[in-house]
């Protein structure tokens, strides 16, 4: 039964918000609470799972996603954005500007949660989008699917790293692996599949507040140097703290790296030397500059609270003690060890829609199979791969690529839902492949 209520909560979501038109925000809230109800749970009890998916979704994001949107406004009304984009388009040339960009999403990615590199690299976007004259979804497509699949297989990032330390597994032959791994998924998941569309079919309107169309003169602009070190500084300050806590865990350093590392001070750090690279620098007044910023966060009002939504659909979920029923029901399974990692994060990940719940508890049921001729690097990749299976509506990434892609429902499930779900099939695919070789 708690499968099946989990069913109708999406079906009533998917009712409400495409027939009946409801604010996504608003039916997120009403169907968790029915959820939470149907799975058991006291009408009060629904009520402050609710608030804590909600807070602790936002606690994590809030200050990323407002900071990281000051710091592409800031991008985009300055010029640097299209000076960034401008010179990746001379550089590689219209045929080959998505595959710019891809590398760069996968680079940023490794320091990076899914929904902070989507934050950071989403300027890019859509100035590379305009500046060469592409549908959004063209470079946004695969440009995501790098971002989540980094997040699903490549230490040091921070969800890949958890899953390694339950299985006991080495973080370097993992590192290598997941990167061999990543490789044809981001291929495949990302690039082929976006190509498999109708050029027509993936342009979308860009939301007109969260972006500048004007161009800017070369003058008006500042250089790529400055531009690209800003843009990169959250990535510089993550990248360090990763390489500390990796290969100098003891160090007296590590807890102020730790500081400046994190996501949220990373993009604070880089909004501060924005305000001068990307405003006082470049002629603006410090009131024109934080008009800017006071309109970015405007833009994004609404977004936030449909995130918060989306973690309070899963904060229900977890708190009803779903994954519990879904971890018992299929321990005990004559599965392959891998293939059974994999599919017990994949369904957790269906069923909650956190891929960093869906890989650790995938992990911590799988862990005691590991070692028994099968290898844990392996063990921990499928926990990954399966953590990053079809993102839906209980998911806050797929609410953050739906919004910032001004796309239906149904479109985010075709570009996003679909692209992750191939690329968690050939992650399988490649660990079963190299699992005959070790």
């Amino acid at each position: 039964m708690p499968i099946v209520y989990i069913c109708i909560g999406v079906a009533l979501l998917l009712l409400l918000i495409t027939v009946f038109r409801l604010n996504a925000f608003i039916s997120l809230v009403v169907v968790a609470l029915l959820v939470g109800i149907m799975e058991g749970m006291h009408p009060i009890e629904a009520l402050e799972s609710v608030k804590n998916g909600i807070g602790s979704t936002l606690g994590d994001l809030a200050l990323v996603l407002g900071f990281g949107t000051m710091l592409g406004k800031l991008m985009a009304d300055s010029g640097g954005a299209q000076r960034i984009a401008d010179t990746l388009i001379a550089r590689f040339g219209q045929n080959k500007v998505q595959m710019a960009l891809v590398i760069t999403a996968f680079i940023v990615g490794i320091a990076m949660f899914y929904e902070t590199g989507f934050i950071v690299i989403i300027p890019l976007v859509f100035t590379v989008a305009i500046g060469a004259n592409l549908p959004v979804l063209y470079i946004g497509m695969p440009v995501a699917a790098a971002l989540i699949t980094v997040h699903g297989f490549v230490p040091p990032h921070p969800g890949p790293t958890a899953i390694a330390v339950i299985f006991d597994a080495n973080i370097g032959i993992m590192l290598l692996l997941g990167l061999i791994i990543a490789i044809p998924s981001i291929l495949v998941g990302g690039v082929l599949y976006t190509r498999m569309f109708k050029m027509e079919s993936l342009h979308s309107e860009i939301p007109k507040k969260l972006f500048n169309s004007k161009r800017l003169t070369d003058e008006e602009m500042p250089g790529f140097g400055i531009s690209i070190f800003t843009a990169l500084i959250p990535v510089i300050l993550m990248f360090i703290y990763a390489f500390m806590e990796i290969f100098y865990p003891d160090s007296s350093l590590l807890e102020y790296v730790g500081f400046i590392g994190d996501p949220s001070i990373a993009l604070l750090i880089a909004v501060i030397l924005g305000v001068f690279t990307f405003g006082l620098n470049n002629g603006r007044s410090i009131d024109d500059v934080m008009n800017t910023i006071t309109e970015s966060i405007a833009s994004i009002a609404m977004i936030l609270l449909i995130i918060g939504g989306g973690g309070a659909f899963k904060q229900i979920l977890i708190d009803s003690k779903v994954d519990q029923y879904i971890a018992g029901f299929m321990e005990g399974s004559p599965l392959s060890p891998i293939i059974l990692t994999w599919l017990i994060a994949a369904v957790l990940r269906v069923s909650l829609g956190s891929a960093t719940v869906a890989g650790l508890t995938a992990a911590g049921i799988a862990a005691p199979l590991a070692g028994a001729g099968v290898s844990p690097e392996l063990m921990a990749l499928a926990a990954g791969a399966g953590s990053i299976t079809f993102s839906h509506v209980n998911d806050a990434g797929f609410w953050i690529y739906k919004e910032y892609f001004n796309l239906s429902i149904g479109k985010t499930i075709k570009t996003w839902s679909v692209s992750v779900t191939i690329i968690s099939v050939v992650g399988l695919a490649c660990i079963l492949l190299l699992d005959l070789f070790m």
